[in-house]
């Protein structure tokens, strides 16, 4: 499938430099930032560099670098932030949206990794 990325949704201006952001970690093709609307304790955004829609597109044509770039820079925020699961109960969820009916957003590949607290639930099940 054929993806349009459009270089004017607001991941691509922040790597532009063209919109602040709170960054948490930079890497030669990843950036994360605090989440400006935080949906729970700790919000963070992970986007790779590159123009890619969703995470399919970036897994048919992103470089090995850039995949394991992204991985690796997702890891150390979940390190960064004291996230990784442990004997205390402690973890995350990690989410990325895609297309219209997975919600997205924001044309620009993007994981969110959430904490803090008990999430509850991602997903009530059919009925």
């Amino acid at each position: 499938m054929p993806y349009t990325y459009d270089d004017t949704n607001i991941f691509a201006r922040i790597l532009r430099g063209e919109i602040p952001c709170s960054k948490v970690l930079e890497t030669p093709h990843s950036l994360a930032f605090d989440d400006i609307a935080p949906q729970a304790s700790v919000h963070v955004l992970v986007i790779p560099r590159g123009a890619y829609v969703n995470y399919d597109h970036f897994a048919q044509e992103a470089s090995v670098e850039e995949i394991a770039d992204f991985t690796r820079a997702v890891a150390e925020v979940c390190r960064l932030k004291g996230l990784e699961p442990g004997a205390d109960g402690a973890g995350y969820r990690l989410i990325s949206n895609a297309g219209r009916d997975g919600m997205q957003e924001v044309p620009h590949l993007h994981v969110h990794i959430l904490a803090g607290h008990p999430l509850g639930r991602l997903v009530q099940p059919a009925g």
